[in-house]
């Protein structure tokens, strides 16, 4: 179905969706996490150096980064169970949404604005959810409703369930009652065509010439851009 064939119901309020990562914050907030995290525990950088060569030739096609994505991950938040992650990824939040440089006031204007006008607000993002809620806690938006990625408890500590990216939010946007077309969505990249491409209207934020012409491609007039 495409984002113009579906007419929305009367009563209904807009739906609004907005990317997390480089939209409302600037940067990748989760591999800012893991960065960190692997700063505090020096030993776990030492223990996969050796592991470094196989890591960038497995990065080479998509099936290989996301093997050593979920590597990348399982290792640094190895014994760590959930309500310790917990712990660190709101206090790792509140602390970088509390840095203005690393949020987009203009933004979080816009996304303030279409709250007070009524308008469904739902942030879909690939960041993970204890880590993107905590954030938006912080600027004030406690109340939007938010669909992430996802770790779950393993046997040696926290483990990636759900990694919230491309198709997989129209998915979970599905499974969360709100199907296409919504009315708006705001992104910075390519990787969110699907829900872009079913979107009555889109908004392209900071974009390069790649990015634009992707999505250019699929929405036409249908697309606006924006420098944040």
């Amino acid at each position: 179905m495409t984002g113009t064939s579906s007419p929305r119901p009367r009563d209904a309020r807009r739906v609004v969706l907005f990317d997390f990562d480089g939209v409302i914050v600037r940067g990748d907030s989760f591999a800012r996490f893991l960065l960190a995290h692997y700063r505090r525990s020096w030993w776990r950088i030492v223990l996969l150096l050796p592991a470094a060569p196989l890591f960038a030739a497995a990065a080479l096609t998509r099936g290989g980064r996301r093997r050593v994505l979920r590597a990348v991950v399982n290792w640094a938040l190895l014994g760590v169970g959930a309500a310790r992650y917990r712990e660190l990824a709101q206090t790792f939040g509140r602390a970088l949404a509390r840095d203005t440089r690393n949020v987009v006031r203009a933004a979080c204007a816009a996304l303030g604005a279409h709250r007070h006008a009524g308008d469904r607000v739902v942030v879909v993002t690939g960041c993970e959810e204890t880590l993107a809620r905590a954030i938006l806690d912080e600027l004030g938006f406690g109340d939007v409703e938010l669909l992430g990625s996802q770790l779950a408890p393993g046997r040696l500590g926290m483990r990636i369930a759900l990694h919230n990216i491309r198709f997989r939010k129209a998915h979970r946007l599905a499974r969360h009652g709100i199907r296409p077309p919504w009315d708006l969505v705001y992104s910075d990249s390519h990787h969110d065509l699907p829900i872009l491409a079913a979107a009555r209207s889109g908004v392209l934020v900071n974009p390069d010439r790649r990015t634009l012409a992707r999505v250019s491609a699929r929405l036409g007039k249908r697309l606006s851009v924006i420098e944040w």
